[in-house]
């Protein structure tokens, strides 16, 4: 087995438990399990280390805690779909490099230019998805991706107008370094 098989069924289990807390914390608060019986104990017991600290947050930014369960679910699923992809990019990466740099200077030079353009698209995503969570750009951890997108997305923002409140300018973006991109690798 390798790496990324064992990978993908840590997720799996993962996600199965995330599930399983999710489902009973869901039975026993809405009492289609007895929240005093032997079973619901058991379940406060497993779920409730796991989920106090989603709870607890979700209490903070003023949202309902018994949504906590789902939460944790949503955010098993996602992470878990972001670990793999992650994975499978920094794999290909390496092997992408390993094999550029048998190659000689021009895959090389080919590779930095792709892989630059690939940081920068993950930095258009990254701006996006925290645009989601109303994170902007004084956010600390934003404001590295604002400046690697600044240059691409604020010219785009004079000519393209938003639709509605929809911003589809980083979507402009992505597709201008997409067209950018493979025009670059075409002639070098």
């Amino acid at each position: 087995m390798n790496a990324y098989e064992i990978l993908r069924v840590s997720v799996l289990v993962l996600a199965g438990t995330s599930l399983f807390v999710a489902v009973g914390s869901w039975a026993v608060t809405t009492r289609r399990i007895s929240p005093f019986s032997r079973i619901a104990r058991l379940i406060r017991g497993m779920s409730d280390p796991i989920l106090r600290p989603i709870e607890r947050w979700m209490v903070e930014r003023g949202r309902n805690p018994r949504d906590a369960p789902w939460w944790l679910l949503g955010i098993v699923i996602v992470g878990s779909i972001l670990l793999l992809t992650v994975f499978q990019w920094l794999s290909a990466t390496v092997s992408r490099i390993v094999a550029a740099g048998q190659t000689g200077p021009r895959s090389t030079i080919r590779l930095t230019v792709y892989l630059a353009t690939q940081v920068i698209l993950f930095a258009l995503i990254a701006r996006v998805v925290g645009s989601w969570f109303g994170a902007g750009r004084f956010n600390r951890w934003l404001r590295p991706v604002f400046l690697l997108t600044d240059w691409i997305v604020e010219p785009l923002r004079r000519f393209i107008p938003p639709i509605g409140i929809i911003d589809i300018t980083p979507l402009a973006a992505w597709l201008l370094l997409q067209i950018l991109l493979s025009l670059v690798l075409r002639v070098i």
